[in-house]
């Protein structure tokens, strides 16, 4: 980070949905993903980033949405930065939440976003007033009311796809070694273990992982522990603690 930059980030303990804002200026982050649906909006400057073979350049009031495991970047194209607010909804409580709210969501599909950005100023304020209320840690009726709010907005910018373990799209391979990486992420692992585990050498690995995650598995895995990271930070954690049990080299 520079010396400008900073990060201001907090977690709902009901919810288990994280707010940060932030305010970065030139490179703010490498190509990188979450596991969380990212819902968020730019309150000023222009936040330029890639998803979706894409360029987006999102100005001053426009509203940013990411699907979990979508590849993106950031950076600030003009002087001064950007800074946004945002939220990080587990998939989990989406789901729930969208079908105990709407009688025409479906049960055997995922919710998925039809564009990355988009003008909805009434989307805009819905996410502002939850960013505040929950980031503020206010009262439990002001929360879940902001929340209902957020969701009736975010409605008409959502589809609907196939549940799946597995995506057809992607080669079997590299989703083996993705559900490996998740499940040993603290481990000190080795792309010929990683390769032996998926039933394939590391060259074809390699190959395949990154055609399907625009990202190497050492890439990947490093995302992987910055997000763990990210939800300890936000329940409390220590960066020194978070570093040993994480594998990094140092609390940056």
């Amino acid at each position: 980070m520079g010396s400008r930059d900073w990060i201001d980030l907090a977690r709902d303990a009901e919810t288990g949905i994280e707010t940060l804002r932030a305010h970065f200026e030139g490179h703010a982050y490498d190509p990188h993903w979450h596991d969380s649906y990212l819902i968020g909006y730019t309150e000023i400057g222009v936040q330029q980033f890639n998803c979706r073979r894409r360029r987006h350049d999102s100005t001053a009031g426009q509203v940013f949405l990411v699907e979990p495991g979508e590849i993106h970047d950031g950076r600030a194209p003009i002087a001064g930065g950007f800074t946004y607010s945002m939220l990080y909804l587990q998939p989990d409580w989406l789901r729930r939440e969208l079908r105990a709210t709407f009688d025409d969501a479906p049960s055997d599909r995922d919710p998925g976003f039809h564009a990355n950005l988009t003008e909805d100023p009434r989307l805009t304020l819905a996410i502002a007033q939850a960013f505040r209320v929950l980031h503020g840690r206010e009262l439990r009726l002001l929360r879940q009311t902001a929340l209902e709010l957020v969701l009736e907005r975010l409605r008409v910018h959502l589809g609907w796809r196939e549940a799946k373990p597995f995506d057809p799209r992607l080669p079997l391979v590299a989703q083996k070694a993705r559900d490996y990486l998740h499940a040993y992420f603290y481990q000190d692992i080795g792309l010929d273990e990683l390769a032996s585990a998926c039933g394939t050498d590391r060259f074809r690995l390699n190959r395949a992982f990154k055609a399907a995650y625009g990202l190497p598995p050492y890439a990947y895995l490093v995302q992987l522990r910055l997000a763990k990271a990210r939800q300890m930070l936000a329940v409390g954690g220590q960066p020194a603690d978070l570093a040993s049990a994480l594998g990094f080299a140092d609390q940056s």
